[in-house]
Order: C-alpha cells, then sequence, then structure tokens
C-alpha cells in the first residue's frame, strides 16, 4: 500500500520544518576555523536546496491538476462516485492500513535529537586544486597559457597576467572580435563562478549576475560599456569592414582560405561583393578589401542588384555581428564583476606567486607540509562556545590560546613523563621534567620519604628506586651516615648557626 496524497503532504511539510530548524541551529554553532566554515555552508546549501525539493513537490501536490488529491479527500467524507457511506470508507481504509503493517511491521522510532546530530556532523566533499589551497587562491594557469599563446595577449610572467585578466576594457576592440577571444572569456567566466560557488556557498550568485544582464543592456543600447561604444547605437547605423572577418590576421589569400567557404561567402554577401566562384576566388575577391577602399573596386566585382540586394546582406551581417560583439561584452561585464566580488583572493593569489619566485622548490615543500600539519592540528584562534578549538589539547599560552604547533615540538611537548613520588603527576616536556625536581611537590614527596632531595636523586620517579638508592648510600657511607640532628645546620636571627639539637633546645628555653 503506498502512502496517500495527504499523507504526503503532511510528510513533506513536517520535513521542510524539520530542515529550517536545522539550517537555524547550524547557523548558531560559529566555525572555528576557514575551513570549517566552508564546510558549513556547503552543508546549508545542500539543506536549503533539499527544502526547495519539497517545496516544488508541495506545490504540485496542490495544484492538483489529476484531480487526485479533491477525489482523495472526497473520499475522506464517503462522498465517491460509488455512494460508499462514510463507515463502509473509514473501514475499508482500517483494513488497508491493518493490511499494510501486517506485511511491513513498524521499525523502531527515530530519534529527532539524533538525526540532528547526525546531519549536522555531515562533511560534504568540495574539491580544490593544490594551487588553490583550500579556496584562499585561485588556480588560472589553463586561461594563462591561452592568454599568452593567442593574439589578443602578451607573453607576460604569470604574476603580470593576474594583473590584467580582470581588465579585459584594455585589450582593443578589434582583436576581440574572434572566436578564440570568446573561447578564453566564456572559461574564464566559468572559472570563476565555480570558483566563487566553491568559496561561497551561500551567496546568491544567479540574482548577481542577473542584474549584471539587466544593467548592461541598457548601457549596450547607449553604448556607454567601456570598449565597446562603437557597438552600441552607432554600430546599428554605420557598418564596419571589420565586423565579419578581421583582415588584420590574414596577410596571404592562402591564408584567408582557411575561413572557410561560408564565412568568405557571408562576408562577400555583407559587403556587396559577388558571393559566387571556387574558393580560391571567393578568397582573392575579398582580399582585395584589405589594401583597397570598397568605394575604389571595380564594379564588375559588385553583385548585380548593387543597392537593394546589398542593403539586405549587410543588414543580416551587420545584425549577426552585432550580436556576437554584444555577447563577447556581456560576458567581460560578468567577468568583471566576479572579479570584483574575489578582489581579495585575487590579491591574496598575486602575494602568493610573489612569494613563491622567491623561494627554492625544497622551502615550497617545506611550507606545503607545514600548511598541511596546521590545517590538521591548528585552529585559526577564534573562539567558538566551550572555549578555542584545540584537538590536541595544546598547552595554553600567555595569552590564553593555545601555544603555536611548532612551539610545541620546539620544546618536546609531546613527551610526557610520570613521577610516582609527585603523587602519579604526569609532567609535558624534558624542560618541565627536569624543573620539577626542585619545585615543592617533589620536595614534600622525598621528605614523606625520609630522603634528602639532593643531586643523587635526580631522574628518579619511582618510590622504590628512591629508597634503593638511598639504602645504597648509607651502606657506602658507613659511619658518615647522614645525622640531621647534628648535621643540619639552622642560622637564628642574629646570624648565629647552630645544628638542629641546639637550636631546638634553645628555642625552646626561649633564648632565641
Amino acid at each position: 500500500m503506498s502512502s496517500t496524497l495527504l499523507d504526503q503532504i503532511r510528510c513533506n511539510h513536517e520535513e521542510i520544518e524539520r530542515l529550517e530548524r536545522l539550517v537555524v541551529q547550524d547557523l548558531q554553532t560559529h566555525p572555528s576555523s576557514s575551513k570549517d566554515r566552508l564546510v558549513q555552508g556547503h552543508r546549508i546549501r545542500n539543506t536549503i536546496h533539499s527544502i526547495m525539493r519539497a517545496i516544488e513537490k508541495l506545490v504540485e501536490t496542490y495544484e492538483d491538476k489529476d484531480g487526485a488529491r479533491d477525489d482523495e479527500i472526497a473520499a475522506l467524507g464517503g462522498h465517491t462516485a460509488t455512494g460508499v457511506n462514510v463507515y463502509s470508507a473509514f473501514y475499508d481504509r482500517l483494513k488497508e492500513i491493518r493490511e499494510y503493517h501486517r506485511k511491513y511491521p513498524s521499525g523502531p522510532l527515530a530519534d529527532a535529537t539524533a538525526d540532528y546530530e547526525a546531519l549536522l556532523q555531515v562533511k560534504p566533499v568540495i574539491s580544490f586544486s593544490g594551487e588553490e589551497g583550500v579556496g584562499r587562491y585561485l588556480d588560472l594557469h589553463d586561461m594563462y597559457n591561452q592568454y599568452i599563446n593567442s593574439k589578443f595577449g602578451d607573453r607576460v610572467e604569470y604574476s603580470a597576467y593576474l594583473d590584467v585578466f580582470s581588465h579585459p576594457e584594455k585589450i582593443p576592440c578589434k582583436l576581440k572580435l574572434s572566436r578564440q577571444y570568446m573561447k578564453y572569456m566564456e572559461a574564464l567566466l566559468e572559472y570563476l563562478v565555480n570558483f566563487f560557488q566553491r568559496t561561497e556557498p551561500l551567496q546568491d550568485l544567479d540574482k548577481m549576475l542577473s542584474k549584471v544582464e539587466t544593467d548592461f543592456e541598457e548601457q549596450f543600447a547607449d553604448g556607454k560599456v567601456i570598449g565597446w561604444e562603437s557597438h552600441g547605437q552607432e554600430s546599428k547605423l554605420v557598418p564596419s569592414e571589420h565586423t565579419v572577418i578581421d583582415f588584420g590576421y590574414y596577410t596571404t589569400v592562402d591564408e584567408l582560405i582557411g575561413v572557410g567557404p561560408e564565412k568568405l561567402k557571408e562576408a562577400l554577401g555583407a559587403l556587396g561583393l559577388k558571393v559566387g566562384g571556387t574558393l580560391q576566388q571567393r578568397a582573392e575577391r575579398l582580399f582585395l578589401i584589405k589594401n583597397t577602399p570598397l568605394e575604389k573596386l571595380d564594379k564588375k566585382h559588385f553583385a548585380k542588384p548593387a543597392l537593394k540586394g546589398n542593403q539586405n546582406g549587410d543588414a543580416k551581417a551587420m545584425q549577426g555581428a552585432d550580436s556576437s560583439a554584444k555577447q563577447i561584452a556581456l560576458t567581460e561585464a560578468k567577468v568583471k564583476k566576479l572579479c570584483n566580488l574575489l578582489d581579495e583572493t585575487i590579491e591574496r593569489t598575486k602575494q602568493n606567486v610573489v612569494k613563491k619566485q622567491a623561494m627554492t622548490y625544497e622551502e615550497m615543500e617545506e611550507e606545503h607540509k607545514g600548511e598541511e600539519e596546521r590545517a590538521e592540528i591548528e585552529s585559526d584562534d577564534e573562539e567558538e562556545e566551550g572555549g578555542f578549538y584545540n584537538p590536541l589539547n595544546l598547552p595554553m599560552g600567555v595569552d590564553g590560546k593555545p601555544i603555536p604547533y611548532w612551539l610545541y615540538k620546539l620544546h618536546g611537548l609531546g613527551q610526557k613523563f610520570k613521577c610516582e613520588i609527585c603523587r602519579n603527576k604526569i609532567y609535558k616536556g624534558r624542560r618541565a621534567f627536569e624543573r620539577h625536581f626542585k619545585e615543592s611537590q617533589h620536595q614534600d614527596g622525598m621528605r614523606c620519604l625520609g630522603i634528602p632531595n639532593t643531586k643523587n636523586f635526580n631522574e628518579i620517579t619511582s618510590i622504590e628506586e628512591a629508597k634503593e638508592l638511598w639504602k645504597r648510600i648509607q651502606e657506602r657511607q658507613g659511619v658518615n651516615k647522614w645525622r640531621p640532628e647534628v648535621e643540619e645546620e639552622y642560622e637564628d636571627g642574629d646570624g648565629n648557626v647552630y645544628n638542629k639539637k641546639t637550636y631546638s633546645d634553645l628555642k625552646r628555653q626561649g633564648l632565641i
């Protein structure tokens, strides 16, 4: 028996409320590091997507295009097409429910609290390349290779490319009207969108880019887009010989043949020239435009309907070229918007590249290992409820925060020493262990054992070992055995020195 529509509606509403409470509870937890913040953002975004899917199911059910929901509501009241009364409908439904539970016994009840804890511990998989450093830096090496190997780019260093890629308006407009530049800008936009979605999962990027498109339409129509002013209103009135093919890229007729017959035919028709002939003849005819103005060409090169036919072809070519230019300009506008949103990340990337240029390979490897250790052990020194994130229980420094991991390793605080004489107290690090032999707690322990705390007992932490050593010392000393009542010295207020027995007698008599 499948669940009824009303049960499905109730389950969807409960699921939405449960997920909303989960989002609220997750947002109340302040992440202790940038990596935890990133994981939390993706977890919340996935939860929001689940809410949206449940809402879509509810909307589809409430629209009730097939009328199934109305039929079920009517059946609950006994008003069906077969005329079954209320009691018959009730007992039929009861029978179905009993039969269903007989076949599928109910399992244990789910604990909502446990579900919350489990869902809050989910860590979505977020992929970053090694160069991206868990979202701290950009990895634009693919786009950089396209840029330096293109006709519109310059052969510059990667660090210099990071300064120019966000300013496409500096590239001359005539170099942008090519398929190569369009592919480059689309690849750059795709990467920036993907990177922004991975590092800022809770930002509504679609809404931002929609606003960019709206503003762009107005500016482009008025010819106010920087670098594309000639392709706004003016471009609709004045045709350009470079709108279809840029002759600056071609030095011979053979190179122009590589454009293809369809492209050559389109270009010839846009200029009002004859479009017939072989591929070689078309290329030669079009190549004349490179060095000769259109109005000075011989009339034999023009098509017979010189004016009327040319107007239609010219208008179509101009419209197609203007559409291509507009698409490129829109892509540039979106790239610049994303560069503004990622301004801090771009600046960090520049600094990281400059720093790496001054480092050797061994230094870069060492730094990479250090970053991995810090990512696993150290936090970003950000507070959370209940104190600081301290997974390895690092000692606290003078500032009340866990000490850095490198200092922890330097002082050997990972080593632990247990002293039985100090009531099984554990000392972390060699330095603290050596210092404790002169501290009051160890001295009290030795005094309770009746053993003098001399240098002979340094490094001795076991009670049995201390007693055994003290016994051997006494046997070796013989008559020179330590006698505290005679050999232990005391000093009065006037600077006079007495042994312990004499000092005790004089003090009882009130003479000192």
